[in-house]
C-alpha cells in the first residue's frame, strides 16, 4: 500500500510510576485501509499500547500521529479520527440503546444522524432492542452496543481490543462482516485476538508484540512463508525397525508411528529442502511409500514459536 500511513508510532515508551515497563521503544506505521493485527501474550503491552493511542494513558516516551494529528497537541482532531471497542463492557446501564449511541457520536463532535444512528443499529441486530435500558441486555447484545458506540461518530481508525473473546459465534460472524465492510469503505482496523485463526483469516499485517517490545512486523503472507514449516509425512508401505543407513544424516527426518511413517520437516522458504533428494534415496534403498501428504505451519504455530524466543539487545 502506499497511501500516507493512517498511524505513525515513534519510540513509544510506557514506564509506570512503579517502575514497570509497559512499553518499550515501539515504532509502527500503520496504512490507511489496511486491517492490522496485533498478537501477543496477556501482558505484552497490547492493551497499553491501545490505550496510549486512544488517549487514554499517557506514554513516558515517543510521539503517536493519527492521521497526521499528533495525539498530545492536537488530541481532539486526532481523537476523532478514532473508535475503540475495549475488552471491558463500559456501558450506561440506565440509559437506552439509542440514546446511548446518539450521545456517543455527539461527544466526539457529531451533529444528530438518526438515520445514520438507525442504520448502524439495524447491521448489529440492536434496531429492536433501541428502547431497552442497556442493564437488561445479555453480555452479547452489550457488546454490540460497544461497538455501535466505537463506530457512531464515524472514525477512520477502529481499535478492536479483543473484540469476540467470549461472545457467541453469531456475534463473531456479524462482527467480521461488519468489519470487512468498514475496511472497504477505506476504515483502518487495528485488532487485538486471542483467535488467531480471526487474524489468519482477516489481517493484512500482523504484528508480535511481547514483554513490551514490538519483535516482528510482516505482511501475514509473507510471514507465514517465511517463518512458517513444512511437514512431509510419507505412509511406508512396510515398517522400519530403525532409520536405514541410506536416510542417515538427513536433517529434519525422523522414523514415526513404530516405523509405519518418515516425517520430514523443513523451512517453508527452502525452495532446495531436499525432497526430490529424500524420494530419490528411497527409491535407491527400495523403501516403498502408500501415501504422502505435507503441511504448513499456521500462523498460531508461528506466534507461539515467536513469543518462547527470548527477547534479545535492540541494535
Amino acid at each position: 500500500m502506499t497511501s500516507a500511513p493512517a498511524l505513525e508510532i515513534s519510540g513509544l515508551g510506557k514506564t509506570y510510576a512503579g517502575g514497570l515497563q509497559a512499553l518499550r521503544d515501539v515504532s509502527l506505521r500503520i496504512h490507511s485501509g489496511e486491517i492490522f493485527a496485533l498478537l501477543g501474550p496477556n501482558g505484552a503491552g497490547k492493551t497499553t499500547l491501545i490505550n496510549i493511542v486512544c488517549g487514554i494513558v499517557t506514554g513516558t516516551a515517543g510521539s503517536v500521529r493519527a492521521g497526521g494529528h499528533d495525539i498530545v497537541r492536537e488530541s481532539r482532531a486526532a481523537r476523532r479520527l478514532i473508535g475503540l471497542v475495549p475488552q471491558e463492557l463500559h456501558t450506561d446501564a440506565f440509559e437506552s440503546v439509542q440514546a446511548t449511541v446518539s450521545f456517543s457520536r455527539e461527544l466526539f463532535g457529531g451533529r444528530p444522524d438518526p438515520a445514520l444512528v438507525e442504520k448502524l443499529l439495524r447491521s448489529l441486530s440492536l434496531w429492536d432492542k433501541r428502547d431497552q435500558r442497556i442493564m437488561t441486555l445479555s453480555g452479547g447484545m452489550k457488546r454490540r452496543v460497544m461497538i455501535a458506540k466505537a463506530l457512531a461518530h464515524e472514525p477512520r481508525i477502529l481499535f478492536l481490543d479483543e473484540p469476540t473473546a467470549g461472545v457467541d459465534v453469531e456475534l463473531r460472524r456479524d462482527m467480521w462482516q461488519l468489519v470487512r465492510g468498514l475496511r472497504a469503505q477505506g476504515v483502518t482496523i487495528i485488532l487485538t485476538t486471542h483467535y488467531i485463526d480471526e487474524a489468519e483469516e482477516m489481517a493484512d499485517r500482523v504484528g508480535v508484540i511481547n514483554k513490551g517490545e514490538l519483535i516482528l512486523v510482516e505482511e501475514k503472507q509473507t510471514l507465514m512463508r517465511k517463518l512458517g514449516r513444512r511437514e512431509l509425512t510419507l505412509q511406508l508401505q512396510e515398517p522400519l525397525l530403525a532409520m536405514p543407513a541410506a536416510l542417515a544424516g538427513v536433517a529434519g527426518l525422523t522414523l514415526q508411528a513404530n516405523g509405519s511413517e518418515l516425517r520430514y520437516v523443513f523451512e517453508s522458504h527452502d525452495e532446495n529442502a531436499g525432497i526430490p533428494e529424500l524420494l530419490h534415496r528411497l527409491a535407491t534403498a527400495s523403501i516403498g511409500y502408500k501415501d504422502l501428504h505435507t503441511e504448513q505451519s499456521s500462523l498460531e504455530d508461528i506466534f507461539v514459536d515467536l513469543v518462547h524466543r527470548p527477547v534479545g539487545p535492540r541494535a
